[in-house]
């Protein structure tokens, strides 16, 4: 029986259709990833004749170990490396443990310079040009080659330790123009989010013409990324045990993502307001668990193989059966994640993954890419131009959560007892303190990566400008007071 493997595989294979932009592969084709031992979500490379590099496909295995550990970040590099080898063998006739730097400087220039549907954006370029820098890295490690096939040069560069000398690829984009900042404001995104998703029509009354099956399902998704700012993957590898409870005084939740999920292993904490957090309840406790009592009776929980059994699962860990011990989620990776299951009474009773599909089984994070594409192309069906991906609700998400922290501070400096501070005090209360808050909840390494939300927040700098001016209109008060005094 042939089974479904999220490969990378060269288009000039014939394949029986697509499903979420990801072939569908044939016994024959199947069958080599079955001896190859690939397991399910793994990037693998096909030739056009169904054979495959041995060492090409374990450098994408082994990319984890070599600082690139987020699903979505193997998938492109593994796909970036997989175009080049495309390119080698289209156009210049070898393969890519021959290839060398006029080779790249020839692809630069197909897929940088050359205008069509193809062309690529500078960033877009750089991150290619990372992955074949890595798959270099990796190669030499591996003794596979015995020299650099391209060209470095050393530059000094501004760090946020201060001026560097790196190393960098030749061919690396220098001056790439910044792509502006992709957002939505929050009305917009209800209006995306009510239309796309959900069905509904422009004025808000029911379509009849609908046909979404999933449309709650996919707007509390939606809802989560908006309201959290997690990334796709982070959001997508939920457990339903990592939900925090509805009980207590509390408006928020709180979501510990652990290094295991998250960008560069970086664990943080989210909040969720208490209206989405009712939401993944009410989905946990009608939608998911009727679905799962479906697929039980059908028997789909009994035949799955290389599954985990969890015998009890809590906020921070899980236990597993015959004794295996306690197992934190913080060393749980998104693939182990989908094998977990949890067991009542000696049987499967359900995978511990949040999002299942019709099939009772984990979602596939493309599949949510898929679900905003349709949402887009609905919305663009009634003349409502908004472009939504899930990191544009990241996007969202940081620069309507500035306005807030930027307010707080004002009103906390309105507060403040002692008023005889600096203008560079203020603004280091005004800017520092909320960036770094900012920072903190989005996961970045560097404060000045959230920088960027400034520009995009239309009152930032009235906010700023007019809380020095109080404070101005303040010190001249108290400064008046004080005159009188002496």
């Amino acid at each position: 029986m042939g089974v479904r493997v999220d490969v990378l595989v060269d288009l000039r294979v014939t394949v029986p259709g697509l499903v979420a932009g990801m072939p569908v592969l044939g016994h024959a084709a199947a069958g080599v990833l079955d001896r190859a031992g690939v397991r399910s979500g793994q990037p693998f490379v096909l030739g056009p004749d169904g054979s495959y590099d041995v060492h090409l496909n374990r450098f994408f295995r082994e990319l984890d170990g070599w600082g690139v550990r987020a699903q979505n970040s193997i998938e492109a590099y593994s796909r970036d490396v997989m175009l080049f080898c495309r390119f080698l063998h289209t156009t210049r006739g070898k393969s890519i443990w021959t290839c060398d730097g006029a080779d790249l400087r020839a692809y630069k220039t197909a897929r940088l310079r050359v205008e069509g549907p193809h062309q690529v954006s500078a960033s877009t370029w750089n991150r290619s040009v990372a992955a074949l820098d890595k798959w270099v890295r990796w190669a030499l490690y591996e003794r596979l080659l015995d020299r650099e096939p391209f060209r470095y040069a050393d530059k000094t560069v501004m760090t946020p330790q201060g001026l560097r000398q790196v190393r960098v690829n030749a061919e690396h984009e220098t001056d790439p123009q910044t792509a502006p900042l992709r957002f939505v404001s929050f009305e917009d995104y209800l209006l995306w989010r009510d239309v796309g998703l959900r069905g509904e029509l422009p004025d808000g009354r029911p379509d009849p013409g609908w046909r979404g099956r999933h449309g709650e399902r996919n707007a509390l998704f939606a809802d989560l990324l908006v309201c959290t700012g997690m990334r796709l993957g982070e959001a997508a590898s939920l457990l339903v045990s990592e939900v925090p409870p509805l009980s207590g005084p509390r408006a928020v939740g709180d979501v510990h993502l652990s290094a295991a999920v998250t960008k560069r292993n970086k664990a943080r904490t989210v909040f969720v307001i208490r209206r989405t957090l009712q939401g993944l309840h009410h989905y946990i406790d009608i939608e998911r668990d009727e679905l799962m009592t479906r697929r039980r009776a059908a028997g789909v929980y009994d035949s799955l193989a290389d599954v985990l059994a969890v015998r009890g699962a809590g906020r921070h860990a899980l236990t597993l059966e015959a004794g295996r011990g306690s197992w934190s989620y913080s060393k749980i990776d998104p693939q182990v994640r989908r094998r977990l299951v949890r067991m009542d009474a000696g049987q499967p009773s359900g995978p511990l993954w949040l999002w299942l599909g019709d099939s009772g089984l984990p979602l596939q994070p493309s599949t949510w890419q898929s679900a905003f594409r349709r949402a887009n192309e609905r919305c663009a069906a009634f003349d409502i131009p908004l472009d939504v991906h899930p990191h544009t609700l990241r996007h969202c998400y940081a620069v309507h959560m500035l306005g807030l922290l930027l307010r707080q501070t004002v009103r906390a400096l309105g507060e403040r007892e002692d008023r005889r501070l600096t203008h560079a005090e203020v603004k280091r209360l005004l800017i520092g303190n909320p960036m770094r808050k900012l920072q903190l909840l989005l996961g970045h390494s560097q404060e000045s990566t959230v920088y960027l939300y400034l520009d995009a927040l239309d009152e930032a700098q009235e906010i700023v400008l007019s809380a020095l001016a109080e404070w101005d209109a303040q010190v001249a008060v108290l400064d008046q007071v004080t005159v009188v005094e002496q």
